[in-house]
């Protein structure tokens, strides 16, 4: 059997002593670079600004998201502003403000930026559609001046409204995937579950059909993470917070 020259021995012992020496910590790995997206929920009594988190990772062609920070907008929801609609997008501009801060300048062209209203522009769109179109109007105004890449404003249908709800119920139990005891990112097994949404004037029941020829043709489908997902919302009018006080009001006072 051949021998090693010994300058290979020393050059590899030395080699090894320098990398024994060498802390974990001098070597430098480069990070997944952080991605940001804003959401702005124009809900009935307030709007709150989220941004969201993400890296490059992805679960079956879907992001994953990483973070999250709010922004409550002081005053009441965007339907308030009616008559003044100019109001409405002078108040968001607080919260655009602090997420200029949150996020990185070399970042802010690149960020996604949306707004979505509910339950109050619905209502509005449909009695008033002149107030609400100027009320989204003024909003968009707002947002294009800020340094972000504004994706739209719009007001959400409730099916759409809902199904979002679900996909964020579900999100956060894990059911869309999970972490394996190598970090790594697997289908979870598990089943997904309803989403009961109370709100003022009605309650919603949103669930998955599981076989398509139970989807109904209102129902909306998503595609998540590898998988497709028929998502339904059973209305059910008169139920809400404001009928049940009502109600209980009318029994105390008979």
């Amino acid at each position: 059997r051949e021998l090693l020259p010994p300058w290979l021995v020393i050059v590899a012992g030395l080699t090894g002593i320098v990398l024994l020496c060498v802390s974990t910590k001098d070597v430098p790995v480069a990070p997944l670079r952080t991605k940001y997206g804003i959401v702005l929920d124009a809900g009935p009594s307030r709007t709150i600004l989220f941004i969201y988190q993400w890296t490059t990772t992805k679960a079956n062609k879907t992001r994953v998201i990483r973070g999250c920070s709010s922004c409550p907008v002081q005053g009441p929801g965007v339907s308030s502003y009616s008559e003044s609609p100019q109001n409405a997008g002078k108040s968001l501009e607080p919260c655009l403000s602090w997420a200029q801060k949150e996020i990185p300048a070399e970042q802010h062209s690149q960020t996604p930026l949306y707004l979505g209203a509910t339950g109050s522009m619905r209502q509005l769109n449909l009695t008033h559609p002149i107030l609400s179109d100027g009320l989204l109007a003024a909003l968009t105004v707002t947002l294009k001046a800020s340094p972000f890449n504004f994706q739209g404003a719009q007001i959400l249908s409730r099916a759409d409204e809902e199904a979002f709800n679900w996909v964020a119920v579900n999100y956060v139990l894990e059911n869309f995937f999970k972490y394996d005891w190598q970090g790594q990112l697997v289908p979870s097994g598990k089943g997904m579950a309803g989403v009961l949404s109370v709100g003022g004037t009605s309650t919603q029941l949103t669930s998955r059909m599981e076989e398509e020829k139970q989807a109904p043709k209102e129902g909306v489908r998503l595609q998540l993470y590898g998988q497709m997902h028929r998502v339904h919302t059973q209305q059910c009018p008169c139920h809400g917070t404001q009928q049940l006080r009502s109600r209980l009001l009318s029994l105390l006072i008979q």
